[in-house]
C-alpha cells in the first residue's frame, strides 16, 4: 500500500509541478478543469447517483468551469462568490456537524447534489484566481492545508485525548486542531521570512495577513487552520451516509479526487475572502 501511494503521489507530482509552475495560466487552468470533472463524478456517486449519471455531471462541471474560462469570466475578480461560498461552508459546519449523517440525509437529494457540485465551482474558481494572484500565494495556500492536516495528525498521535467528532473521525481529536493551528502558526513564520529574503511580486498569503495586521494575521491563521478541518469532517460525513470508505478508487493508495482535497474545498474561497477584504 504504501508503495503504491508513493508512485501515485510521484506521478501526481509529476503532472501538477509542471502545469503549476508553467509561465502562463493554461495548463494549470485545463488541469484543474479536469480535476474538477473527476471530484464532480465522485460527488454524483456520493449522493446517489447511478454510474452513468455521475459521469454526465462530472463531465458537464468540467465542461461548465472550462466554459467560464473560455467566456473569460477568470479576468476579473468575484468578491461575491468569496462572500456566499464561505458563508455557505459556514451554514453546513454548524448546521450538518450539529445534526450528523441523519440530519445530511433528510435534505433533499437535489439540494445536496446541486449545491456540491456549485460548491466545487466556487473552489475551483479560487484556485485559479490564486494561481493568478501569484504562484507564491497559491503554493501558501496550499501549504498551509498540509501543515495544518499534518501537525494535527502529529499532534492528535502524540497528545489526543479528547475526540473531535468521534462518529464522523473518531481518530481526530480537539488536542490535534490546536496543533493543526499551531503548525499554521509556524508555516506563517516561515513564510513571512521568506519573502523577506525572497521579495516575489506577488506576497503570499501570510505575509499579505502579516503586512496589514500582526493580530489580525494571527485571527486569520486559526479561521484558515479550522476551515481546513471542517472541510475533512464534512466530508466524512457524506461518505458515512453514503456508506463509502473513500469517495472513489480513482487515485490508487489515496482513494478519491475529493479525499486529498476536502481540506482545500473551503480554504480557498475563505482565504480569497480575506485577502481581498485586505484590498482598499
Amino acid at each position: 500500500m504504501l508503495k503504491q501511494r508513493i508512485i501515485t503521489a510521484l506521478l501526481l507530482l509529476a503532472v501538477l509541478l509542471p502545469a503549476m509552475f508553467y509561465p502562463s495560466m493554461e495548463p494549470f487552468t485545463a488541469l484543474s478543469a479536469l480535476v474538477m470533472g473527476a471530484a464532480g463524478w465522485e460527488w454524483a456517486r456520493l449522493n446517489g447517483c447511478r454510474e452513468w449519471s455521475a459521469r454526465l455531471l462530472g463531465g458537464s462541471l468540467g465542461l461548465a468551469v472550462g466554459l467560464f474560462w473560455w467566456w473569460g469570466g477568470l479576468e476579473r475578480a468575484w468578491a461575491e462568490v468569496w462572500w456566499a461560498a464561505s458563508a455557505a461552508w459556514l451554514v453546513l459546519s454548524v448546521v450538518m456537524l450539529r445534526r450528523g449523517v441523519a440530519g445530511w440525509l433528510s435534505w433533499p437529494a437535489l439540494w445536496r447534489l446541486g449545491g456540491g457540485l456549485v460548491l466545487l465551482a466556487c473552489a475551483w474558481l479560487a484556485l485559479v484566481q490564486a494561481r493568478i494572484v501569484g504562484l507564491g500565494y497559491l503554493l501558501s495556500v496550499l501549504t498551509l492545508v498540509w501543515a495544518a492536516d499534518i501537525a494535527a495528525y502529529a499532534g492528535g498521535r502524540a497528545f489526543g485525548r479528547r475526540k473531535l467528532a468521534p462518529t464522523l473521525s473518531p481518530g481526530k481529536s480537539w488536542e490535534g486542531v490546536f496543533s493543526g493551528v499551531l503548525g499554521v502558526c509556524l508555516l506563517g513564520w516561515f513564510w513571512v521570512w521568506f519573502d523577506q529574503r525572497f521579495p516575489a511580486a506577488a506576497p503570499s498569503l501570510f505575509t499579505q495577513l502579516w503586512t496589514a495586521s500582526p493580530v489580525w494575521a494571527v485571527v486569520a491563521f486559526v479561521v484558515l487552520a479550522g476551515t481546513s478541518v471542517v472541510g475533512d469532517l464534512l466530508e466524512s460525513l457524506v461518505k458515512r451516509g453514503a456508506g463509502m470508505k473513500d469517495s472513489s478508487q480513482l487515485l490508487p493508495g489515496h482513494g478519491g479526487v475529493l479525499d486529498r482535497v476536502d481540506a482545500l474545498l473551503p480554504v480557498l474561497p475563505v482565504a480569497m475572502l480575506i485577502t481581498s477584504t485586505l484590498k482598499p
